[in-house]
């Protein structure tokens, strides 16, 4: 999937697709056919950059249920002919998910086209999904025939199914489909389910990688082995180290993260400092300095788990170095430091955004730093990376910063962060925003009662209503 292109944070397109609160409220404001071509671009482009951390789809559906808004532009692209040709789940993903938001609100012509679409469309597998958790029996067992359809009736045609069966995210339309009283439909489907269960019986019986009595020698090659072939396995390997290496290991290991290959090097820094080894801060240094970028980054995330006093006095005196290790270092003090490490972690926070923009992966320590020592000077910083960010969950953990930072957020962001696409941010809001404010109470009240709303947003928000209060 390609990098999304993000519209400028002023625009509504822009406000849309990073699932702003203020995005929600110009779009009811705004001209009907222009807010629906936002709402359609958002959805039929995913903006998101990582769809496992960020969500948008309740927040879009809840848009398309504010301006009763058709399905027709969704509907075109599900069938169009570049879904035979771009069978990748993100180029559609977004699209059902929000239908099955709808549907879940009642709408029956999502729920339509999600039965269509499972039964027709390239990404049928997320299409089912949705179904299974808000389609009745009766949709379901109609599905059983097309979605097997799909599978040849050879060995190769039957070891796809298994797998698809075994894999399936949600299993509720197999196994209803296992009961199917179409002997064709049922058979087929139980076989599939043995076949899984026995081929999952099979891996745990046939485990790769370290076995019991290997020496740290053997582990070390393993670990090599990886990185000639593309797969970084020192993480695994460090972990088996500390089942086969003893205290008379550590000169070896030792070696290893001096000059060790690039496998090896790995494995022994991630080991040593795990186990806050006296030398690990000396040789992650010395790695940082001489090593080759993928031993430099295992080095630089060796040091930001350690847990030490020894890693946080350490992290004081590399702040200001001007490299990898500096700026780990200003995140380790986020996360670990004192009241005294507030200027050197603002200025770690300063130097990100300045250096590498409001979409840094670094910022998400830092910013979460800021909150936890309440650093109130990082406002201003903070107050941009809210608006300017893409990332919905780095903007959710700015919110989470300024409410013990910021003095104005209860009046300020925490009002449209009631709107979020986020729930944790929705939480935040709604546990901040000043009910002065009519627009406040109102949304409250609404989403005290949304039934697709998360339990932690209807928990924090009942705790603002008074018993006084009726929620309608």
């Amino acid at each position: 999937m390609f990098d999304p292109v993000i519209a400028p944070s002023g625009t509504l397109l822009g406000l849309l697709q990073r699932g702003r609160g203020d995005g929600t409220l110009h779009a009811l404001t705004a001209p009907r056919s222009e807010t629906l071509a936002a709402l359609n671009h958002c959805v039929l482009h995913d903006p998101r950059h990582d769809w496992q951390v960020e969500n948008r789809s309740l927040y879009y559906a809840r848009l398309y249920l504010d301006l009763h808004g058709e399905l027709d532009a969704i509907e075109a692209h599900l069938f169009e002919a570049e879904d035979l040709l771009d069978t990748e789940e993100s180029r559609t993903g977004l699209a059902l998910a929000v239908l099955g938001h709808l549907a879940s609100y009642g709408r029956r012509d999502a729920l339509v086209l999600l039965r269509r679409y499972a039964a027709q469309g390239s990404n049928w597998a997320w299409a089912l999904d949705e179904l299974a958790l808000r389609d009745d029996d009766e949709g379901l067992r109609a599905l059983a025939v097309p979605v097997l359809a799909r599978f040849s009736t050879d060995a190769e045609g039957e070891a796809e199914l298994a797998a698809t069966v075994r894999d399936a995210f949600e299993p509720r339309p197999w196994r209803l489909w296992a009961d199917d009283p179409r002997e064709s439909v049922a058979t087929r489907v139980r076989g599939a389910q043995e076949a899984g269960c026995f081929d999952r019986w099979q891996r745990q019986m046939r485990p790769t990688g370290p076995r019991p009595g290997w020496s740290v020698r053997a582990v070390f090659e393993w670990a090599q082995q990886g990185v000639e072939r593309g797969a970084a396995l020192h993480v695994p390997a460090a972990r088996c180290l500390s089942a086969v290496a003893g205290p008379e290991d550590r000169p070896e290991i030792v070696r290893a993260a001096e000059d060790g290959t690039e496998g090896a090097r790995c494995t022994a820094l991630r080991y040593l400092a795990d186990g806050n080894d006296p030398d690990a801060l000396t040789l992650i240094e010395g790695a940082v300095a001489t090593g080759p970028a993928p031993v430099v980054e295992t080095a630089v995330d060796a040091f930001e788990r350690m847990r030490s006093l020894a890693a946080v006095d350490r992290a004081r005196r590399w702040a200001h170095r001007p490299d990898a290790l500096g700026a780990a270092a200003g995140r380790v003090l986020a996360l670990r430091g004192g009241a005294q490490d507030r200027d050197l972690v603002l200025a770690a926070l300063r130097e990100a955004v300045r250096g590498e923009g409001p979409d840094a992966t670094a910022l998400w320590t830092l910013v979460d730093g800021a909150g936890r020592l309440g650093i109130a000077c990082a406002a201003p910083v903070l107050r941009h990376i809210y608006r300017e960010t893409a990332s919905s969950h780095l903007r959710g953990r700015a919110a989470r910063a300024l409410a013990a930072t910021d003095p104005s957020f209860g009046s300020g962001f925490a009002v449209e962060c009631l709107w979020d696409c986020e729930e944790s941010t929705r939480e935040i809001a709604a546990r901040h925003a000043e009910t002065g404010d009519a627009r406040v109470f109102e949304r409250l009240r609404r989403l005290a009662v949304d039934p697709a709303e998360e339990a932690e947003v209807q928990t924090a928000v009942r705790s603002r209503i008074g018993p006084g209060e009726t929620v309608v």
